[in-house]
């Protein structure tokens, strides 16, 4: 980003050398007590209350930030990311300065440094518990979030962030936020109308992150936007527009799409969260427009984007939480929702084929190399190797349910058509047998019923292929 350049090297003049020779160094750094003093003495002076003071004439310098005192500061927010000097800058009483800065301080640069910093020093336990637990501190924190600037905005994320994967703290944020409604509005509104794509992935992350811990805050945000306001708009007033969480989610989803593959990832595990709440998936399938926006931008995902034909069958190892959320997701509209128009006989044999072939993928990846050279080797990524197997499981239960809905409502007329086009050819039917088998016996065997009135050959190959089944003819 332009506005945030690398701070500048240390200066190294003689002053410097002997201050360090002094014992003047901050921790095991080479880092000046005295020069570090200094900048934060000249952040208190900054908004002191005779600086602070505004009159029409020095508003607009107070926009501004001296470009020596940018350079210092931007110095002490690369600093900050040394633990021994967020120590010290916690021991100096910093986040008190910071504070003070964020509270009156008009100029968007100094309030994003400053934010920056608290952000970096929040990465160590001990004052990210310390920053937490200051209770006007966190409540000017979230403030930075009516901010319109989008980089402070983009520091104050990245610090929430933080704050949100200390397990011990996490609660103290979530309910805080929970004591601010406004916020709801403020993050929506950035989902809804930034282009910034840095800005939205981070916001994504906040929301992901919330939803995943609170269930209850979830359930708060999905029934705002259902909460028309009781009295009516004065003639004078500007009416305030009312959010609703899904149409602003799948904003952003489309901002980050093409330019970021993790931020997609995240905004559709928001969805994926949504959906485990029955207040969720009603927020995406009640309102014709949401139900039919969700479903096209996410069947466009899977028949045109992700995990393709002509892509490597590894390039499932990469797509595979993504396409577990959104299969997921569809999942849950095609189950809840069958009788709306947007879904459509003639998508099922995309969504098949797309199934299938993630499928096909999947049993790929998870061949295991019969001969390794290097045991120490294998045992070094034991651990990754369980993990992605973790998580291609998840994406075949999820897959397999998805894939055993759409064949119960397959009709003659539909078979007969993914014959003819190759999406229930015998290799992609044996793959959905292979693992639809045993768990979805019945859906199989009706299955089978409706291809022995179109094509009793394959039917019959497939059953000697699958001798378990039992078809009635």
């Amino acid at each position: 980003m332009d506005r945030n350049p690398s701070p500048p090297p240390p200066r190294r003049d003689e002053d410097a050398d002997e201050d360090v020779a002094g014992g003047d160094c901050i921790g095991s750094t080479v880092y000046s007590r005295h020069w570090l003093f200094g900048v934060l003495s000249g952040l208190i002076q900054i908004v002191s209350p005779e600086n602070t003071k505004s009159s029409s004439d020095d508003e607009e310098q107070q926009m501004e930030l001296d470009e020596e005192m940018e350079n210092e500061i931007c110095r002490v927010w690369d600093m900050s990311m040394d633990e021994d000097v967020a120590l010290f800058l916690q021991e100096f009483n910093a986040p008190d300065i910071f504070m003070g800065v964020l509270a009156k301080s008009k100029c968007p640069r100094l309030r994003e440094i400053c934010v920056g910093i608290l952000g970096n020093m929040a990465c160590f336990q001990e004052i990210c518990v310390s920053i937490s637990n200051d209770n006007n501190l966190g409540q000017v924190l979230l403030h930075c979030l009516y901010d319109s600037d989008p980089p402070t905005l983009l520091e104050t994320s990245r610090l929430l962030l933080t704050c949100l994967s200390q397990t011990e703290v996490a609660s103290v944020w979530v309910e805080r936020i929970r004591e601010y409604p406004a916020i709801y509005d403020s993050i929506c509104f950035i989902m809804s109308s930034s282009t910034n794509v840095d800005l939205l992935v981070k916001v994504g992350e906040v929301v992901d992150k919330l939803f995943d811990l609170d269930e209850k805050l979830m359930l708060e945000w999905i029934r705002n936007g259902a909460v028309q306001p009781q009295d009516p708009p004065q003639e004078d007033s500007e009416e305030q527009p009312v959010f609703r969480i899904v149409p602003c989610v799948l904003e952003a989803a489309k901002q980050v799409r093409s330019e970021n593959p993790e931020g997609l990832d995240v905004y559709m595990h928001i969805l994926q969260l949504l959906t485990t709440v029955d207040d969720g998936i009603q927020a995406i399938v009640q309102c014709p427009d949401t139900g039919k926006d969700t479903w096209n931008l996410l069947f466009d995902l899977v028949c045109h984007e992700f995990c393709q034909s002509d892509d490597p069958p590894i390039i499932l190892q990469e797509q595979k939480t993504v396409l577990a959320s959104v299969y997921s997701v569809l999942s849950s509209i095609y189950a809840s929702q069958a009788q709306q128009e947007y879904l459509k006989i003639e998508e099922d044999l995309p969504l098949i084929d797309s199934l299938i072939r993630v499928l096909q993928n999947m049993e790929h990846c998870q061949k295991k190399p019969e001969n390794s050279a290097d045991s120490n080797t294998e045992e070094t990524k034991k651990s990754d190797l369980t993990q992605d197997d973790f998580h291609l499981k998840i994406l075949k239960d999820i897959s397999c349910e998805f894939l055993s809905n759409i064949f119960q409502v397959l009709t003659k007329e539909t078979v007969a058509r993914g014959l003819k086009e190759g999406q229930l050819s015998k290799q992609k039917c044996s793959c959905a047998f292979q693992n639809l088998l045993p768990f979805y016996s019945p859906v199989i065997e009706d299955f089978l019923k409706i291809l022995h009135e179109v094509d009793k050959t394959l039917a019959d190959d497939l059953e000697e292929s699958f001798p378990n089944l039992k078809v009635q003819t």
